[in-house]
């Protein structure tokens, strides 16, 4: 296992509960793991736990064997890369260059880039579909492509786990498609991914396994037929929801509006 988590448990300062209990959790390479739950679930906590960001009351969380508080953050670097939901870039780079941020983590921050460096940073553009791309300016991008070579700058640290944050926020259908299409073509070459996502669907049709989140503790954990239970998930939205599968028999969520619609699925 890359990354693994056991009885994580998480408390913040003056909290009067913990954000997060008893979690527990692994990813392995080729893998694609997706969390799911409602806003103030304990998502994003769970997330800072595993990236040694928000120290744990009890419990453990090792990543390649090592206690997450052992590894420094240039060495987490190399093995983890964390594609954020938000992002501040107050200057008009290039693409070639915000992907050759990416090499950070494999070299000091004033030292010029090498042969190594210049072949990774080749390496994630074509990865992530973006060469093209190379010379424009990132304030001229869509969307998607900002979203591609946010994730190419992530590949070109040469990382073993790909953790995105919301990766689809304020994209349209095309571009969530194709990104998880990019995501899960990734994890099928070997890499490991954790995707926090609120798309249950997305979650349902590209993860292996699916944590899902409440309260700061994990209600259920498994492949998508297991977790995406509408009994569950209406609990946890606190709003009826009708479970249906695709014809390949992957369990799609839907959400009920009041009154009849309501009656016909229950």
């Amino acid at each position: 296992m890359i990354l693994q988590a056991s009885g994580a448990t998480v408390r913040y300062p003056a909290a009067a509960e913990n954000a997060l209990t008893d979690a527990e959790f692994s990813i392995g390479a080729g893998e694609l793991v997706a969390v799911v739950g409602p806003n103030g679930g304990g998502k994003t906590t769970l997330v800072r736990a595993l990236l040694g960001l928000a120290p744990l009351a009890r419990g453990t969380v090792t990543l390649d064997g090592r206690p997450i508080h052992g590894w420094r953050r240039g060495e987490l670097a190399q093995v983890i890369a964390l594609v954020p939901q938000l992002e501040d870039t107050p200057f008009s780079w290039r693409v070639g260059e915000i992907v050759g941020f990416g090499r950070y983590a494999r070299r000091g921050p004033l030292e010029a880039m090498g042969a190594d460096d210049i072949a990774a940073v080749d390496r994630a553009l074509e990865r992530c579909d973006v060469v093209s791309l190379r010379a424009r300016r990132i304030e001229t991008l869509s969307g998607g492509e900002w979203q591609r070579v946010r994730i190419a700058r992530a590949l070109a640290q040469e990382p073993k786990l790909l953790v995105l944050d919301e990766p689809t926020a304020s994209l349209d259908l095309g571009h969530e498609m194709e990104l998880f299409e990019l995501v899960s073509g990734l994890v099928a070459g070997g890499l490991a991914a954790l995707v926090v996502t609120h798309d249950l669907n997305l979650a349902s049709r590209y993860a292996g396994r699916i944590l899902l989140l409440d309260g700061g503790r994990l209600l259920a954990a498994g492949p998508p037929g297991e977790v995406l239970r509408a009994d569950l998930l209406s609990r946890v939205f606190r709003w009826p929801v009708a479970v249906r599968p695709l014809d390949d028999g992957t369990p799609q969520v839907l959400a009920l509006r009041p009154g009849p619609e309501r009656s016909r699925y229950s």
